[in-house]
């Protein structure tokens, strides 16, 4: 047997191994599957997302097994420290703060993820149209770009708020109306930096080669902005998505704390921090909790966002 392979040609000996070749090989990854492969394998990626799938699982599904009522007053447990009954204590109105915190969630994190929607839809919007026609119109919006990042945002914030709440109020209702104008002030305010981001991507990629090729076969402005172009500057645009989100969720909890946010009986997570200030000396877990649960947030959704810059980043593979 030995000696009938030595006899074998070196063509027969390649079409022996080559199967065998063939199947040791290490299969490549798809550019999607390269950056899963990054993004499970950073361990501050994966602790982000473990955390905020918790919490968010949490506010989604918490009311509805922690069923107290988040409103109801009992002067008789009046600033009563956790317990077995209430886990997380009551504020001064004797109000459930675990039942609050769960709730309150549900509204921070949709101004937040909400704000960073229009952030993206805005900023991508001005910094495409910016980037890819350039001239006089890319001067006009980058100078007004640069215009809104020079206005202060936080007094900004607080004086639309102040001026449009009772009219937003009156018009769409209190809870509804207060969420979408604090939503569209602050995505209102936040869009400048991913205006950047895109307009920076579509001056490199629109002079490439593939979208020469594509506009030498015909195709509209349109065609090249959304289908040739901004999917190969989406990567820095996600990572901004994931970090908008945490400064909307701060800024939210400072409109409520100066309060200029959501009302008493709407509590979010901003609110409780506004209602319990006056209650640190001998009641400390009525903000303990509402900013640990802000601070958990904002840090796993920074962490997410780290991780996907460094899964999307090609240089560091």
């Amino acid at each position: 047997m030995f000696k009938r392979s030595l006899n074998r040609t070196p063509q027969e000996l390649k079409i022996a191994v080559s199967p065998t070749v063939a199947s040791i090989a290490p299969r490549e990854r798809t550019l999607g599957q390269e950056v899963l492969y990054k993004f499970l394998h950073n361990r501050q990626a994966l602790f982000g997302s473990v955390v905020l799938l918790i919490i968010v699982l949490s506010v989604l599904i918490g009311p509805f097994i922690y069923s107290t009522p988040i409103n109801k007053i009992d002067f008789s447990l009046s600033s009563h420290p956790p317990t077995w009954d209430h886990p997380f204590g009551t504020n001064d109105l004797g109000q459930d703060i675990l039942a609050r915190l769960l709730y309150g969630g549900r509204i921070s994190i949709a101004v937040g993820i909400f704000s960073m929607s229009v952030a993206m839809l805005l900023g991508t919007f001005i910094g495409a149209i910016s980037g890819f026609y350039g001239g006089l119109l890319d001067m006009i919006l980058m100078r007004f770009t640069d215009l809104c990042l020079a206005l202060p945002r936080l007094p900004l914030l607080l004086l639309v708020i102040f001026l449009f709440r009772d009219s937003m109020k009156a018009i769409i209702g209190q809870e509804l109306g207060i969420f979408l104008l604090i939503v569209f002030i602050i995505g209102g305010l936040n869009w400048m930096t991913v205006a950047r981001l895109v307009r920076s991507g579509f001056l490199t990629v629109r002079e490439m080669e593939f979208v020469t090729a594509a506009r030498a076969l015909g195709a509209s402005p349109r065609r090249l902005i959304w289908i040739h172009i901004l999917p190969n500057v989406i990567s820095p645009v996600l990572v901004a998505a994931t970090l908008s989100v945490g400064n909307a969720i701060i800024t939210e909890s400072t409109l409520s704390f100066f309060g200029l946010g959501f009302p008493p009986d709407i509590p979010t997570w901003g609110r409780m921090l506004y209602d319990g200030q006056n209650f640190l000396e001998f009641a400390p877990y009525m903000v303990l909790f509402p900013g640990t649960a802000i601070f958990l947030t904002v840090l796993s959704i920074n962490y997410i966002g780290d991780g996907l810059r460094d899964a999307l980043d090609p240089k560091l593979g």
